[in-house]
């Protein structure tokens, strides 16, 4: 884990997603390859929705949370950043390929009960399509590429569908090359602009399939932070320490929700369709505690509540880089059998395989001019055997708080963070 802090300029980078086919493929008949590079003809009509599909964001809103909750039952006390986005848009196109109790097991963990494939696929495309360049002080950008290794035959419906609706980059790659490394990972690098520049270490001898998600945004703020008005503070610890750091300072009019044991603020970028949000425990309360109230109930009201209001703001400049292996994560929240010899991904590929590994990694930078941030989640599937006051607020974030970027016309959380230690 990798927890460092930043100062960019309004810039989110969202996320990368990975997904990589491993296991033991020596012994196996090779069928001849649907070359994956190939340009695969789109000829069935993609539906383009008007609207964006309410159920699809509610169920990513819900995995979200999951997702979120789950890590921090192990890093309550450590620096946190995910984009449940990312990790959403990779598991989709990997749900592609599943079938039977593997396709159930996927679609429960991420929220899809209640919608057909092709539902999830049209609605997934949607929101990619919305949300892509919403603002002209914005840039959010969406890519998706497969890499597939040379001698394996893949299911030419599941190839169509994740060029059709995720608009997936497919290539078919010599893993035995000294070179495929590279590769995939200058693919990731120049989707997440440099900012991740690798998902993978090695390509293992198992290894048949990488599908891989990148979101990048950049947004500045609407009001700039005056930067002659940071100032070093201390910020305190949850072992109770402080230690000094640059707080951002600025007064003026901003959505606010308070509570008994909250203060929480929406920042915006550009036009303000998309804002980082801000929820910063009282001092008569914890972190901890915001977080077991933390559910996407309770966030849904806490968002119809906010208000305009004036008032002031000391934010801290911070940069991260995380990174986080999420196989146990996902087993936790019953998607297990996916990892097990016994899954069933026959709509992928008639070789047997399974989730290897799920690998996710972030970075993200706040400063006076806006945010940069950046997720990659790398998913490796083996082959197998088988209230309101009127006066204006004062809010001094000068301990742990929670942190989350939303598109405001979607309700898209691209991201999510725990920050207990600005660096």
């Amino acid at each position: 884990m990798n927890h460092q802090l930043f100062n960019p300029r309004g810039i989110v980078l969202a996320a990368i997603i990975s997904l990589a086919a491993l296991g033991s493929i020596a012994g196996l008949s090779m069928t001849k390859p649907m070359p994956a590079g190939a340009d695969v003809t789109n000829t069935s009509s993609v539906k383009q929705a008007s609207t964006m599909n309410e159920k699809l964001v509610a169920a990513n809103t819900k995995f979200g949370f999951k997702l979120f909750s789950e890590i921090l039952k192990k890093e309550s006390n450590q620096n946190i950043f995910v984009s449940p986005t990312s990790v959403a848009i990779a598991l989709s196109m990997t749900y592609n390929g599943a079938n039977g109790s593997t396709q159930q097991a996927i679609a429960q963990t991420l929220e899809l009960q209640g919608m057909s494939l092709d539902e999830v696929n049209q609605a997934q495309l949607a929101l990619s399509q919305i949300l892509t360049n919403p603002d002209p002080k914005v840039q959010l950008n969406i890519a998706n590429s497969l890499w597939a290794r040379q001698g394996i035959n893949f299911k030419p419906d599941f190839l169509q569908r994740n060029k059709d609706f995720y608009q997936a980059q497919i290539t078919n790659l010599n893993f035995n090359s000294p070179n495929a490394t590279a590769t995939i990972n200058n693919w990731v690098s120049q989707n997440t602009k440099g900012k991740i520049p690798t998902i993978i270490d090695r390509i293992s001898p198992d290894a048949v399939l990488y599908l891989i998600n990148a979101i990048y945004f950049k947004g500045s703020w609407t009001e700039e932070f005056p930067k002659n008005a940071t100032q070093e503070r201390p910020f305190t610890l949850i072992d109770g320490t402080r230690k000094q750091h640059p707080l951002m300072s600025q007064f003026g009019r901003f959505r606010y929700y308070e509570n008994d044991s909250v203060q929480a603020i929406s920042l915006p970028y550009g036009s303000g369709r998309m804002s980082m949000y801000v929820f910063l425990p009282k001092p008569n309360t914890t972190l901890q505690s915001f977080y077991s109230t933390l559910t996407p109930e309770n966030w849904e009201q806490w968002i119809k509540q906010f208000r305009t209001r004036e008032g002031s703001i000391s934010l801290p400049r911070f940069k991260l880089e995380y990174d986080i292996t999420l196989n146990q994560t996902l087993q936790a929240l019953g998607m297990g059998i996916a990892f097990q010899d016994r899954a069933n991904f026959t709509g992928m590929t008639s070789t047997p395989v399974s989730i290897d590994e799920v690998k996710h990694k972030t970075f993200v930078e706040v400063n006076e001019e806006g945010t940069e941030a950046a997720a990659v989640t790398s998913v490796g599937v083996r082959a197998t055997s088988a209230m309101p006051v009127d006066e204006p607020f004062n809010m001094v974030v000068d301990r742990p708080f929670f942190v989350a970027i939303r598109d405001n016309q979607t309700g898209t959380l691209l991201f999510m963070g725990s920050i207990v230690e600005p660096k």
